[in-house]
């Protein structure tokens, strides 16, 4: 199983020197399977790019919603295979008591929001409510469940030949924590334990720390080359922080959004086209170090 992340910014794409290092599209991630069968989780800009790129001959793709924010499914309407005639594409996403899927979709692909209607499109589209709970895609076992955030919200994990990648995009269960329970009270933990790639939401923590500016002022002078020798200071900074997390679990540790990106580099987790300002950390690690990250998923989450 292989992971590319197509956008990772939240609530709105943004273009500039800022975002020029990781990129500025929205949501999406591509996953395969070892026989090329593929799963998108969530529809932002970032599938725009994706479906460029897909070969001609893809007849079946699976697209995986956690919600129906702007910014999980922006770029539905400018994803390529839409458009190819005989091409099935099955969208899973959240169920609604009120409206099916497809209702709720097309409300967003017809005037005045985009210029054709959902109809009119040449891809032959089947919707579907994603069941609570493991269902078969293909060679991949994919699990849903219900996940902390403003409307119908959900996680999934993705299984093929005994790994797995837990996706837990929009996500606050700190509205619904409580300090006093087990880990397996918290929202979206029964996704992420002992995945092998963990793609997940982590808000600021510690955001009036003094620590908070000095890393992102040493991201800004390494990103622009405005000092020398600010490479060095931030790899340096990115070492002591991923040695501490890895070290001492069972200590908070301040990390920012900036932090958790340059961690999860430091971490080995391969993750070169993660945006730094839509905190998303993405870990395949050993078994030891995937504990630790997870010690600070539950700690950060308790808040």
């Amino acid at each position: 199983m292989k992971a590319r992340l197509w956008g990772t910014r939240g609530s709105v794409a943004s273009a500039g020197p800022q975002t020029a290092r990781y990129g500025g599209n929205t949501a999406c991630v591509e996953v395969r399977a070892d026989d090329g069968t593929l799963l998108v989780l969530d529809a932002g800009t970032g599938i725009q790019r994706l479906g460029n790129e897909l070969e001609a001959d893809l007849h079946r793709i699976d697209i995986l919603l956690t919600h129906l924010h702007m910014d999980h499914i922006q770029g539905l309407g400018f994803f390529a295979p839409i458009f190819r005639r005989g091409c099935e594409i099955h969208v899973w996403g959240p169920p609604s008591p009120t409206l099916h899927l497809r209702a709720r979709l097309t409300r967003y692909l017809s005037p005045p929001l985009f210029p054709i209607r959902l109809r009119d499109l040449r891809a032959n589209f089947e919707f579907h409510d994603a069941p609570q709970g493991r269902f078969p895609i293909g060679p991949f076992t994919v699990e849903a469940d219900e996940v902390i955030h403003p409307g119908a919200t959900l996680g999934y994990r993705v299984s093929e030949n005994g790994r797995s990648l837990a996706y837990l995009s929009d996500h606050e269960p700190a509205l619904a924590a409580d300090g006093n329970r087990g880990p397996e009270w918290i929202s979206g933990m029964g996704l992420a334990r002992d995945a092998d790639i963990l793609i997940a939401t982590l808000e600021s923590v510690g955001s009036d720390d003094p620590a908070r500016a000095d890393f992102a002022r040493l991201l800004e002078q390494e990103q622009s080359g405005s000092r020398p020798g600010a490479a060095e200071a931030l790899a340096a900074e990115t070492e002591r922080l991923a040695a501490e997390l890895a070290r001492k679990p069972s200590v908070p540790v301040i990390i920012t959004k900036e932090h958790v990106n340059a961690v999860s580099r430091a971490m080995g987790a391969g993750i070169s086209d993660f945006a730094d300002g839509d905190a998303l950390i993405g870990v395949g690690l050993d078994p030891a170090s995937r504990e630790a990250a997870l010690a600070y998923f539950q700690r950060t989450f308790k808040r």
